[in-house]
């Protein structure tokens, strides 16, 4: 890690990557007294990211000064995750903080939390506040339970309410996202009176052997015709599925190639992208070229 003013100077003027995730299935498999809803999940990264910078400031204020619109600042968990850090270490720097926003809001991709989870590894380097991945984790998992994997930033088979990691090493297809015209309220979907929470749980081997499904995704196709619309018309080409909550959907190819073809048949009023899936964040290999 730098210890030089220079070369933290240095870092201030980098492009720190935010990554998207996939739930490559979710199962609800109860839900505990306080109401947080025990889950399995497997996730996986995509070389499809938002991009942070951060500025640092001569006084210890922390402002986002770039994101998106529709995202109050001070409401924003970028926001919220550095006045975290900076309260928990005694840290005295402020910043500002520049979001570069291509992952889609309420979508399933995990955008929110990615941003966090950025901001906390990358303040604990910029501001030298010396935190552990696992102290990090564990301030991450304050702001939403999505956080800790990002910051371990590998696939991981998860737990608990999404806190509890293992690990796992999986193939890295291609994935064609669709991004539905609505946003999901992951808290509704979570209150739905329809949501299914007693799934029998399985093991690392069930998945790997093609066990699992999406638990949200009837609520969310109910709710949300859309989502319903698009699911159908990627299902004509595979088991496409819902990501977490939603609202984005995907469908895994053997090669870019075939991923582009589909998604050259997709009708024009509609968005989505092609990336390939990613066992590592690439947020590791920033903090590899650190050491």
């Amino acid at each position: 890690m730098p210890g030089s003013e220079e070369r933290v100077q240095q870092l201030y003027e980098q492009s720190w990557p935010a990554p998207a995730k996939l739930n490559l299935f979710l199962h609800i498999i109860g839900q505990r007294e306080d109401g947080y809803h025990l889950l399995q999940t497997v996730f996986q990264f995509l070389d499809y990211a938002d991009n942070l910078r951060f500025e640092g400031r001569q006084d210890s204020r922390i402002l986002r000064s770039e994101g998106p619109p529709e995202v109050d600042p001070e409401h924003d968990l970028v926001v919220r995750a550095a006045r975290l850090l900076q309260s928990e270490t005694g840290a005295q720097q402020g910043v500002n903080i520049q979001i570069e926003k291509k992952l889609p809001i309420g979508g399933g991709l995990g955008g929110g939390s990615s941003d966090a989870a950025t901001t906390l590894v990358a303040l604990n380097i910029l501001w030298q506040t010396g935190l552990t991945t696992g102290q990090l984790a564990e301030l991450g998992l304050q702001i939403g339970a999505d956080v800790p994997v990002f910051i371990h930033g590998l696939a991981s088979w998860a737990e608990g309410v999404g806190e509890q990691l293992t690990p796992v090493e999986l193939d890295q297809p291609w994935f064609l996202v669709l991004i539905p015209p609505v946003t999901v309220s992951t808290a509704k979907v979570f209150s739905d009176s329809e949501l299914t929470r007693n799934t029998h749980p399985i093991k690392i081997p069930d998945f790997l052997a093609g066990a699992g499904k999406n638990d949200c995704e009837l609520v969310v196709c109910q709710r949300y015709p859309e989502v319903a619309e698009l699911l159908e018309w990627l299902r004509q080409f595979g088991d496409a599925r819902m990501t977490g909550t939603g609202a984005c959907m995907f469908l895994s190819f053997p090669n870019e190639a075939d991923a582009q073809a589909v998604a050259a048949q997709m009708p024009e009023q509609w968005s989505g992208f092609v990336a390939r899936g990613m066992n590592r964040s690439p947020l590791l290999e920033i903090l590899e070229g650190l050491s």
